[in-house]
């Protein structure tokens, strides 16, 4: 419970929850207990993270030890967020695949040239072949990769036109 919950997890959360699924009350001597033993179990270096009290309750969290690590992780994981042309390029190439980038800039009204290069790169977006068109243009479309990182098994899962309320999507009122 400690580990999967977002945020700390108090003793009586955990009381009730084991509770409900023993179908029993679990004294929270024996939880604290338990606590006690996980934090001595990942107190070993072995371990870069241990159960610590915090907010009212447990939650598992990296040592100290590797504070700088985690940090430079973080910040490589920031620079390789999408721009907004980027999202914008993605959602018309998942939506419309198989697509010629001038198709995309067509819908855009920009030139995409470096965000699908940015897809690319990311793997988010893969090269399926080339259209019969004149001249041959490549046609892209979503990879594996897009799958993985969207939780979902193939793109009909993906949400539909109709699954954004409109009122999402206005600015400003109407004007007559």
């Amino acid at each position: 419970m400690i580990f999967c919950a977002p945020k700390p997890i108090e003793v009586k959360d955990m009381k009730e929850c084991l509770s409900e699924m023993f179908e029993a009350e679990v004294p929270i001597e024996d939880i604290e207990q338990a606590i006690g033993i996980l934090q001595e179990k990942y107190k070993e270096d072995q371990y870069s993270f241990e159960p610590i009290q915090t907010g009212g309750g447990y939650q598992f969290l990296t040592k100290p030890a590797y504070q700088a690590s985690i940090g430079i992780l973080l910040k490589q994981q920031s620079k390789k967020r999408l721009s907004n042309s980027s999202l914008e390029t993605l959602a018309i190439i998942a939506y419309r695949q198989p697509i010629t980038k001038s198709e995309m800039e067509q819908i855009r009204g920009v030139n995409c040239d470096y965000a699908v290069q940015k897809l690319l790169e990311k793997e988010l977006v893969e090269i399926k072949g080339k259209s019969e068109a004149i001249g041959r243009p490549l046609i892209y479309g979503t990879s594996d990769n897009f799958m993985d990182y969207f939780g979902i098994n193939n793109i009909n899962e993906l949400p539909t036109l109709k699954d954004f309320s409109q009122k999402e999507n206005e600015i400003g009122e109407a004007s007559e």
